[in-house]
């Protein structure tokens, strides 16, 4: 989730609720073994009471001190058995929590993933560190702290309750009035409390992301002179800080009376119709016993689940409203698509229609800021099912701004980019990667992890799921494409698919040969290779090239070699004016500028 924060509470309890069930229901076994030791430490409130009791009515006071003492020594055993299942508490407690901080660091993980895949221009979300960090562990200890809490006043009150049955009902007529009538005045603190909680997380949250990025323009904002603006956009969100914290403590001094109510007024109530208990035959023991329980037991544990439940309670039923996924946004009655956009598609795989074209530009232009000279201007290409495109021009002409488009990071000023016939450019709602296309990148991904998960990130193969029928099912199909792509030497040295590789102990072709054959491994019908084999030698980029062109699917690739663009099907030449397509053979006599470019390249390799 990147929860806007802006619902009711009510709102927020619809949205967590579900997810809590769901999360409680799969851990049955640690909820079970959590009750039965809570149940056992339960036994202790009871005998505090109830042995107090009796050893004053069946010992003290009727000149039987050894029973007395027995009845005190019940309670003492009653002390150590509660000590003894509070240690079987805190392992069911922890059986709980560490599951569910886990899981929400693994959201928060997917969330940013899904943000940056869907929106890749976007501004870092710096609100992702934020709860991947502080609102995690707030979750954590705040869900720890209530359960902990919360079962301790629930066990802790039936133990009391029972004991004054046991000991005279009439002490429950005395007690209940007053404690419930606390328990609703801090009750009515809570919706409150949440709200300025939550307010005061969205302000955490804006703050961070208005100081991360000031922190990337820094050196201009100062360079220029800014720093009067920059200032002003900071301090009204640190102002708001402050206000929401006065009133969270003006709400937290309500909440404080509120747990006085319920703390001091059962056992005033108590003390007060003791002459009238007495007078109807309440022992001196059995009112003695009632106030153990109250003052001992029951008030303690209530005063301790009413803070945890006004400030850990509110708290994290905002922070998990963060991590829960966003509802889809409402379908418009007409489509709405941007400008220049054909319509998007949905957040699954796109069905193209009939005969699509692997990718299309219609009319495309773009520039890097208003009033810049465009890039690409009314640039029209149509890349055909299985086809093998090679891109060419000058440094910095276009050809890395036209994978971006291909790829979906970059939109369009104006035109249309298609991949499989629908819109490159996905809805802001869409998770996960793209299955329509992989784009390598000169700088090549790879990661700490074994060889086989660095192969198989983009395809997801296992040995488990090894598929008879698929010839890129499993281990075997990784090492079809180790060795389709001459690979064979690099994992070999390295250890095999189970060896751990160490990205920074890695040249930089072996990196991109790695990430290569990741590619090869993709189901995406269209690659996109951004200068992915630059640092290859000819002969290997060769025979990359060759293999990826020949796995089924469509191969996009910017060229810095002549021999790449060479055996491409066809050639795109990019010349800051005009774009000139066709094969490697008839380009010279249509494109000055491949012209040169062969000639500079045949130049560099007699050279």
């Amino acid at each position: 989730m990147t929860g806007t924060g802006t619902g009711t509470e009510t709102e927020a309890w619809r949205r967590v609720a579900p997810e809590g069930r769901r999360f409680l229901r799969g851990h049955k076994s640690a909820l079970a073994r959590l009750a039965a030791w809570s149940l056992v430490e339960s036994a202790h409130t009871f005998l505090g009471g109830y042995g107090v009791a009796r050893a004053l009515d069946d010992g003290f006071l009727a000149g039987r001190t050894g029973t007395g003492l027995a009845w005190l020594a019940a309670a003492a055993a009653g002390a150590l058995l509660g000590g003894f299942a509070l240690r079987g508490v805190f392992a069911g407690l922890a059986d709980l929590v560490e599951p569910l901080r886990d899981g929400l660091v693994r959201r928060a993980v997917r969330q940013a993933l899904d943000r940056a895949v869907a929106d890749p221009v976007r501004a870092p979300d710096a609100g992702a560190v934020s709860r991947l960090t502080q609102q995690t562990e707030m979750a954590r200890d705040s869900f720890a702290g209530l359960v902990l809490t919360v079962r301790s006043f629930v066990f802790t009150a039936v133990g009391a309750f029972a004991g004054m049955a046991a000991l005279a009902p009439v002490l429950l007529l005395v007690v209940l009035p007053p404690l419930l009538l606390g328990v609703a005045a801090f009750l009515a603190t809570l919706r409150p409390m949440a709200a300025v909680q939550r307010r005061s997380l969205d302000t955490d949250e804006a703050l961070a992301d208005r100081l991360g990025e000031l922190g990337e323009g820094l050196r201009d904002v100062v360079a220029c002179g800014g720093q009067t603006a920059a200032r002003a956009r900071v301090e009204p969100l640190i102002a708001a800080q402050e206000r929401l914290a006065r009133r969270l403590a003006r709400w937290a001094a309500l909440r404080t009376l509120a747990l006085g109510t319920a703390g001091r007024l059962p056992v005033i109530a108590l003390l007060v119709a003791a002459p009238w208990l007495l007078a109807h035959g309440i022992t001196a023991g059995a009112l003695a016993g009632g106030l153990t329980y109250l003052v001992q037991a029951l008030l303690p544990a209530l005063n301790s689940a009413m803070t945890a439940l006004g400030s850990a309670g509110t708290r994290l039923l905002v922070v998990l409203e963060r991590f829960c996924d966003p509802a889809p946004p409402p379908t418009p009655g007409v489509p709405d698509t941007a400008a220049g956009e054909a319509k998007p598609q949905s957040a699954g795989r796109a069905v193209p229609p009939a005969a699509a074209a692997a990718a299309e530009l219609r009319g495309v232009t773009f520039a890097y800021g208003r009033g810049a000279a465009p890039v690409l201007d009314a640039l029209d290409l149509v890349v055909r099912p299985g086809e093998h495109l090679a891109v060419v021009g000058p440094s910095g002409i276009g050809k890395s701004t036209l994978t971006a488009l291909l790829a979906g990071m970059l939109p369009p000023d104006a035109g249309t980019v298609l991949v499989a016939g629908s819109a490159a450019r996905r809805t802001p709602d869409a998770r996960g990667p793209d299955p329509r296309r992989t784009l390598l990148p000169q700088q090549a991904y790879v990661f700490t992890g074994t060889v086989r998960e660095n192969l198989t990130h983009l395809s997801h193969l296992s040995p488990l799921s090894a598929d008879p029928g698929d010839p890129r099912s499993g281990d075997a199909g990784v090492w079809r494409a180790v060795a389709a792509l001459g690979l064979d030497g690099l994992v070999e040295r390295l250890g095999g698919l189970d060896a751990e590789v160490r990205p920074r102990l890695l040249s930089r072709g072996e990196s991109q040969h790695l990430a290569l054959a990741a590619a090869y491994l993709s189901p995406a019908p269209l690659l996109v290779l951004d200068e992915a084999t630059c640092h290859l030698d000819p002969r290997t980029e060769e025979r990359a090239e060759r293999a990826l062109a020949a796995r089924p699917g469509t191969l996009v690739v910017v060229a810095h070699r002549v021999s790449s663009a060479a055996r491409a099907d066809r050639v795109l030449v990019l010349d800051g004016t005009r774009a000139v397509c066709g094969t490697h053979a008839e380009l010279p006599a249509r494109s000055t500028l491949y012209r040169d470019l062969v000639g500079k390249w045949n130049g560099t390799a007699d050279g």
